[in-house]
């Protein structure tokens, strides 16, 4: 009994979790910001270091206000944060890049969104460009969502590109998934669904869990009252072939995973031809290696989804709605390609 009260004393409301790999000119910049808007009596500030070989645990060494959990080896980005988040006991916790610049009460909204609607598991800020601060930036933007084969998208990013912000998406909005570059969920919902999927490394790990979370009837929501900045596509540069790879790769087997059997047979038929379109493009555009690795990511997908058979079957059977409001009729491909649209 003395040592669950000291558990409850000892909680705190929330940890904004800060996943690290070589990551000490991030660090050097960012931290400094995010504990100066973020720390308080309830609200703890974690990096959790991936094995890193740089100088990041001496950087860290100044801030001796941030709890530091020390991880043996990379274990990339999703097995990364589900190691660390499993030495984490607060209600809420924050998922949050390295290379975020968070602003004056950027957490507030967010956790009092959370804190009066119960229904809700996850949210995410409006994340706006470190680089361009008038625009989105691309990794979720103002909220993600997927088209009818399985693309995501966001409110203010379609495709490559992404719109200025003129406060067009400012109004609260459930999501179909929030970005991983600043991701606030319970900790409840975080276990309970299972965390992030470790094979997949990372990208698309958390639509993929916020599909679960969807599926299973949760909500997950935009508060664009939260604002921050990312720089972004600093581990892995955009049109890397690895990031390639992992995007193509992962993103079937998320499919695989979630999708009721009726449409996943048909949508697999489709992103046969529409893969292999994007690998012959990439041919002609002289990127060699992006052409390979969606080849590649096809084949692994392949070879991937037969030990996905018994994790398919208890996504679909703890399904309340498996296609939940967030996937929709729209392909971004013919939008963006044949009707011109950028919105």
């Amino acid at each position: 009994m003395v040592a669950q009260t000291m558990e409850i004393q000892t909680m705190k409301k929330a940890s904004v979790v800060i996943l690290n790999w070589n990551g000490s000119e991030m660090l050097s910049t960012f931290l400094p910001g995010v504990i100066r808007h973020t720390l308080s009596k309830d609200i703890e500030i974690v990096v959790a270091d991936n094995g890193s070989t740089d100088d990041s645990l001496q950087i860290l060494a100044n801030f001796p206000e941030v709890r530091i959990i020390r991880l043996d080896r990379n274990y990339g980005f999703a097995e990364g944060y589900n190691k660390a988040l499993a030495q984490i006991q607060s209600e809420y916790i924050v998922l949050l890049n390295s290379d975020v610049a968070v602003t004056t009460g950027w957490l507030t909204p967010m956790l009092d969104y959370l804190d009066s609607h119960p229904e809700t598991a996850a949210c995410q800020p409006k994340i706006l460009s470190y680089n361009e601060p008038h625009k989105f930036e691309f990794a979720g933007a103002c909220g993600g969502f997927l088209d009818r084969w399985g693309y995501p998208y966001c409110r203010g990013r379609i495709l490559n590109h992404t719109e200025t912000d003129t406060g067009q998406y400012d109004n609260i909005c459930n999501i179909f998934w929030a970005t991983g570059a600043c991701f606030c969920i319970r900790s409840h919902d975080y276990h309970a669904a299972g965390g992030l999927d470790s094979y997949f490394f990372a990208h698309m790990e958390e639509i993929d869990l916020c599909w679960r979370l969807r599926s299973r009837g949760r909500y997950i929501c935009c508060i664009p009252e939260s604002c921050v900045y990312h720089v972004g596509a600093k581990t892995l540069k955009r049109e890397n072939p690895l990031k390639t790879y992992l995007n193509f790769r992962n993103n079937l087997l998320m499919l695989y995973k979630n999708l009721p059997s009726k449409q996943l047979h048909r949508i697999m038929i489709v992103r046969f031809f529409l893969d292999y379109a994007a690998a012959l493009q990439m041919l002609l555009m002289g990127k060699a290696a992006n052409a390979a690795a969606i080849c590649k990511a096809r084949r692994d997908y392949h070879r991937a989804k037969t030990n996905y058979t018994n994790q398919r079957q208890l996504n679909l059977a703890l399904s309340i709605n498996p296609l939940p409001e967030g996937i929709t009729s729209r392909s971004i491909l013919v939008d963006y390609y044949l009707r011109g649209m950028r919105k």
